[in-house]
């Protein structure tokens, strides 16, 4: 286990998990959204994305967190293990009302300064609608990935809990 991706729908836990997992394993943490936003929460342009993680994925070993779609699967490719957090849906939305309470209006401590945290109408609708949206098309792409790559889907808190454990054992 040495390139780790998490990805799964936002509040499922990618951050949290991915700090987790850096803890117990002492592999380098990249948070995605802490480099694909800039201040005043402005995206990257595509080509400069595109560069940045090309660059990433080059690194010898990471744990990075962050579902950006268009460039899934090269980061698929490229990693060795896969933790996709397919928790319900309820959870995921409780746990961005939370966060969103946590942090108020300031920046959370995985994005860069500057970026607010906020709960816009069209991530919730996002959140929704990924079981039905997007999720089968992240299995496709699971479907597809080597045999060489380890895929952990986790569907509940004591699976991710027991994850964990096994990580620290």
């Amino acid at each position: 286990m040495r390139k780790v991706l998490l990805i799964g729908p936002g509040g499922s836990g990618k951050t949290t998990l991915a700090r987790r997992i850096a803890a117990a394993t002492g592999l380098p943490l990249l948070h995605l959204d802490s480099l694909y936003w800039r201040p005043g929460s402005v995206p990257s342009p595509d080509q400069d994305w595109d560069r940045t993680v090309a660059a990433l994925l080059t690194r010898e070993a990471w744990v990075m967190d962050g579902n950006y779609g268009r460039t899934l699967r090269v980061r698929l490719a490229a990693s060795d293990t896969v933790v996709f957090l397919d928790l319900p849906t309820y959870v995921c939305l409780w746990r961005l009302l939370k966060r969103r309470w946590h942090h108020g209006k300031r920046s959370r401590p995985d994005l860069p300064e500057g970026c607010p945290e906020r709960l816009t109408w069209q991530f919730l609708q996002w959140v929704w609608s990924y079981r039905s949206r997007r999720r089968p098309l992240v299995f496709q792409q699971l479907a597809g990935v080597s045999d060489r790559t380890a895929v952990y889907i986790l569907r509940t808190n004591a699976e991710v809990e027991n994850f964990v454990a096994q990580l620290r054992s």
